[in-house]
């Protein structure tokens, strides 16, 4: 595909702006690009086949940055993703706000698992990845309570899979958490900084 973006580009295969605000905070300028790919489409297959939620999170992650780096072959893509998993259940993005309390209801005075997946790929291949958990442990939540916090945080419960955003009032909900920042929004951060400098992708 012809293209116009300097050499230096690197791509985020990615609609999210949080993550492109996080790599370009960091000093790496990218391009977003929107993966062309059915999430749950490339989810679904998996069911009943065992795959653990941290393995949908990479196949999740591989597929963005495979199907972005066929259109732009010449230039790094980063691909990510993130599953939150309760035992046995994968959680995805409440479509509504109905959705969002129930996911809080389950959530509460339980602890779960934030599986964070990077990838990058060159020329439709993925040549790296990067997975990375952290366990988050929520406080019991009075439902009443879960209705005024929803109310006050509005649309942007809907934003992650958990119904709730950490860097935000989220994190009043929560009595403890294991694991870094970065992992916990989404994009483990310092091992893929680490990777585009040893591919020479960003100075180092």
């Amino acid at each position: 595909m012809r293209t116009t973006m300097p050499a230096e580009t690197i791509v985020l295969a990615s609609t999210s702006s949080f993550r492109r605000q996080l790599l370009e905070n960091a000093g790496v300028a990218v391009k977003a690009v929107a993966p062309e790919i059915d999430e749950r489409a490339v989810e679904a297959p998996l069911e009943d086949t065992g795959v653990t939620p941290e393995e949908v999170a990479l196949i999740l992650a591989e597929a963005k940055a495979a199907e972005v780096s066929e259109r732009f072959p010449n230039f790094w893509v980063i691909g990510g993703d993130q599953t939150l998993s309760l035992d046995d259940r994968i959680f995805h993005k409440p479509e509504d706000m109905e959705g969002a309390r129930h996911h809080l209801l389950a959530l509460s005075g339980k602890t779960h698992l934030l599986n964070s997946a990077v990838v990058l790929a060159k020329g439709g291949r993925v040549v790296w990845q990067h997975l990375a958990a952290a366990r988050m442990t929520m406080r019991p939540l009075d439902p009443a309570f879960i209705g005024r916090h929803l109310s006050r945080v509005g649309d942007r419960a809907l934003a992650s899979v958990g119904a709730y955003q950490i860097e935000g009032e989220g994190v009043q909900l929560f009595e403890k958490i294991e694991g870094d920042y970065f992992t916990i929004v989404g994009l483990p951060l310092l091992p893929l900084l680490a990777k585009l400098r040893e591919l020479g992708a960003i100075d180092g």
